[in-house]
């Protein structure tokens, strides 16, 4: 069966279902989200519709003030013209990310079957501290349990010890990773390859014939290996912030 690659739009929302905010609420043209400490992206502001005026842009920032979210705005493919308001606010660029995507069944060709990863439903103490080692700590745990479609966690073991783990869920027939974190000393190993067999062939199982993930452009070890595994580039985003004392 010849795989089609997803939208840029359909991975934005894919991205959203499987890593969900605490709340997201509508103002104006906004969708305001409140992350509760679960990074970046689910405490960020982004245009659900694309006229806006500088009064929805004023009402924007009095919201996300008055819930102590930080002044962070998104900016997907096609928001220039918002791109292009906040800048001339003071807002500087952080963090510009590509979203990935590639048949499930491809990756699933690098599958180690079990002898170096498993998948369990809820995180194992040593997957927390893991997480905890590379900066993901409860906050991030919470967004996960936040998912509700089909999930797991996935830990890899390298040289007989835990080494690496990851969080995978699916929306309709794709699915997302999120949270990969390898233990430095442990790196160059090939036990991210082994890792992104296992989550393909879980979402292929899982009924996702697509494999989705948001990297950050600098990481280009990371990027390296998803061209590797026959991951094409679908997408992109960055975020607009304003330090605000």
């Amino acid at each position: 069966m010849t795989w089609t690659p997803p939208t840029a739009h359909s991975l934005y929302g894919v991205n959203d279902a499987t890593w969900p905010p605490v709340e997201a609420v509508r103002n104006g043209p906004f969708t305001l989200r409140r992350g509760g400490g679960g990074g970046q992206r689910v405490s960020s502001t982004s245009l659900w519709q694309q006229e806006f005026n500088d009064a929805d842009l004023d009402a924007a920032e009095k919201a996300m003030a008055a819930v102590d979210q930080p002044q962070l705005f998104m900016i997907r493919d096609n928001d220039q013209a918002l791109d292009k308001a906040l800048a001339a606010r003071g807002y500087y660029v952080k963090d510009p990310v590509t979203l990935y995507a590639g048949p499930s069944a491809k990756l699933a060709e690098h599958d180690p079957k079990g002898f170096t990863v498993i998948d369990v439903a809820e995180p194992m103490a040593v997957m927390a501290e893991i997480w905890e080692a590379g900066g993901i700590g409860t906050s991030r745990l919470n967004v996960m349990d936040r998912a509700s479609g089909p999930k797991t966690c996935f830990l890899g073991r390298t040289d007989d010890q835990p080494a690496g783990v990851s969080f995978v869920a699916c929306d309709g027939n794709i699915a997302m990773m999120h949270a990969l974190e390898i233990l430095p000393k442990l790196r160059r190993k090939g036990l991210a390859l082994q890792m992104m067999g296992a989550m393909g062939a879980w979402a292929a199982r899982n009924g996702a014939d697509t494999f989705s993930l948001a990297a950050l452009k600098q990481n280009d070890a990371a990027c390296g290996l998803y061209h590797k595994v026959g991951m094409v580039k679908i997408g992109q985003y960055h975020y607009r912030k304003k330090d605000v004392s």
